[in-house]
């Protein structure tokens, strides 16, 4: 073979090279299991509309997905719980919250005999200090008239990662209960005082299913997808709501300003009908990137989402964004460098 034929092979070769990487772009992430069932339908979605385009996601828990965001191990993290000043300070790499659905935390039970349960959160506060270990318990009692509650230790299932649904779970109690927040506190991985644990949303939801007597929570469409019976909580107003995407909605609108960076909490909102486990989810994006052509897809996705996912997020039991925030999103997004 001539050698000019050998160097223009070669450079064809090259040049299909160049274009395939070109065209191929990948993109990682991990974090909460609480928004998985959504992200893995967008995720899905996007790379099927974008030829070439490969999303994949480790739904690990808000805790792993912040320990490799912060290493720049991944090109986003996920996270139902707002960073702390201390965690953004000791990032490797600067990073904002871009909120991207509203879900409800659950108290999920398997109690014999009994579908349908209210607590106080007062009640649940002590079932998780183990200060009320038995379903017959006058407490309970008390707020389920005519319930046949049977004489069952209460098994208390929480989640053995970290995690951004503990998180939400810890953040209402710390607010409802003294001894909760002077003792356990919120965090995603408090010093739980009893209980057994269980990976993720879906393993909480498993173990629940599995243990007569269990009491857990799970994100409302692991609650729904598990046909798994979930309770009712007194609100801040005093009134009895079941988790819904109505009672996320009127949680989220107690926020009557959004702060810049988008992290605030809405656990245990004013309002009638207001579910008081409620909160915001949010993807955790670096501020800058150093490989340009992900960045463009990465910011194509978010736009995406927002413009285009949140019409779907209905269907799996999560609350769609306001539309005002929606707005003030997308303007933090194409601002990304």
């Amino acid at each position: 073979m001539e050698p000019s034929v050998k160097k223009t092979l070669l450079a064809i070769g090259l040049f299909a090279l160049a274009l395939s990487a070109a065209q191929a772009q990948k993109l990682t992430g991990a974090g909460a299991t609480f928004p998985y069932p959504i992200y893995s339908k967008w995720f899905t979605e996007y790379s099927n509309a974008h030829s070439g385009v490969q999303v994949n996601y480790a739904s690990i828990g808000s805790g792993g997905g912040i320990a490799q965001v912060t290493k720049g191990l991944v090109d986003f993290g996920a996270s139902d719980m707002p960073m702390t000043d201390d965690m953004l300070a000791s990032s490797k790499v600067k990073l904002i919250h871009i909120p991207t659905v509203l879900g409800a935390v659950v108290p999920v039970f398997n109690v014999p005999g009994v579908s349908d349960l209210r607590f106080s959160p007062d009640v649940l506060a002590d079932i998780y200090l183990g200060k009320i270990s038995n379903w017959n318990d006058a407490r309970i009692a008390k707020d389920n008239a005519g319930a046949h509650l049977p004489d069952q230790k209460i098994i208390v299932v929480h989640r053995s990662d970290g995690s951004g649904t503990s998180f939400i779970w810890t953040d209402y109690l710390s607010k409802i209960s003294s001894d909760w927040a002077n003792g356990p506190g919120k965090g995603t991985a408090p010093s739980w005082p009893v209980g057994v644990g269980g990976k993720g949303n879906e393993g909480v939801a498993g173990l629940v299913r599995q243990l007569p007597g269990a009491i857990g929570y799970v994100e409302l469409i692991y609650a729904l997808q598990n046909n798994i019976s979930f309770g009712s909580i007194r609100n801040a107003a005093g009134n009895w709501v079941k988790g819904s995407i109505a009672g996320v909605t009127e949680a989220a609108a107690s926020i009557k300003t959004m702060p810049a960076d988008y992290r605030v909490s809405i656990t245990n909102a004013p309002g009638a009908t207001a579910y008081p486990v409620s909160s915001f989810t949010y993807l955790l994006i670096p501020v800058a990137s150093t490989n340009a052509a992900n960045r463009a897809v990465l910011k194509d996705m978010l736009s995406w989402i927002l413009k285009s996912g949140e019409s779907e997020v209905s269907a799996l039991s999560y609350a769609p964004l306001p539309q005002s925030l929606i707005d003030k999103e997308l303007k933090t997004v194409y601002s990304l460098k």
